[in-house]
Order: structure tokens, then C-alpha cells, then sequence
């Protein structure tokens, strides 16, 4: 079954880096989009703020640039080595506040031509 592979990193600098492996090790395709993220603190106590504060406010203080990627992989293997070449790349991913991967099954597909079509 096909699997959407998608990646959130918050190293801009490492996509392209992501972007190569991923094709290197078979990857059919990979959208990129520049993103935005809330950037996570450990200690979210804050003295500066007013006594009543919107949501938005706090959260446009704290917004990071980030970078999705994600692709439909049909093949298993492929995707396993698609992981495998993140962490590589980023061996301190694992460790939390760096992003966010992540596989979600696909039933079905529309526009997407597949390797073993051609």
C-alpha cells in the first residue's frame, strides 16, 4: 500500500540536503513548501504579558519558519530508506524540537502517476 511520507523540519538549510537523499535513494517525487510553526518553549511562564492576552498574540511572537516535504511512496523499502536518510542527515531528530516525521497510509490516489505505469 502506498504511504504519505511527510517531514516538518525546522533546519531550512537541511531540505535541499533531504531533498537529495530522498531522490538518491528512489523517492518519486517530494513537494516542498515553506511553512510556519509555533516554536515550542520548555518554560511557558511569562511575566511581560498583560493579564488578558489573545492566543494569536502569543503565537505571532513564537512562529519559526519551517520546511514540509512530503511525497507518495508506493514501495515500502523506498520509504524505510527515505527515513533512514533524514535521520542521517539530522541525527539529533529524535531528540525532540527539531520537527515532526511521519507515514499515513493512502487507499486510494488521484493525479499521481505511479513508477510501475510508466
Amino acid at each position: 500500500m502506498a504511504q504519505l511520507l511527510v517531514l516538518v523540519i525546522d533546519q531550512e538549510e537541511q531540505a535541499w540536503d533531504i531533498l537529495s537523499a530522498w531522490e538518491r535513494v528512489g523517492v518519486p517525487g517530494v513537494t516542498l513548501i515553506d511553512s510556519t510553526g509555533s516554536q515550542h518553549s520548555h518554560d511557558l511562564t511569562r511575566d511581560d504579558l498583560p493579564f488578558v492576552v489573545s492566543l494569536r498574540a502569543v503565537l505571532e511572537q513564537r512562529e519559526k519558519r519551517t520546511q514540509l516535504l512530503f511525497s507518495v511512496i508506493e514501495d515500502d523499502n523506498i520509504c524505510e530508506q527515505a527515513v533512514r536518510a533524514v535521520l542521517q542527515l539530522l541525527p539529533d531528530f529524535e531528540q525532540g524540537h527539531r520537527g515532526i516525521m511521519f507515514t499515513q497510509p493512502i487507499a486510494r490516489v488521484w493525479g499521481y502517476l505511479s513508477a510501475k505505469a510508466t
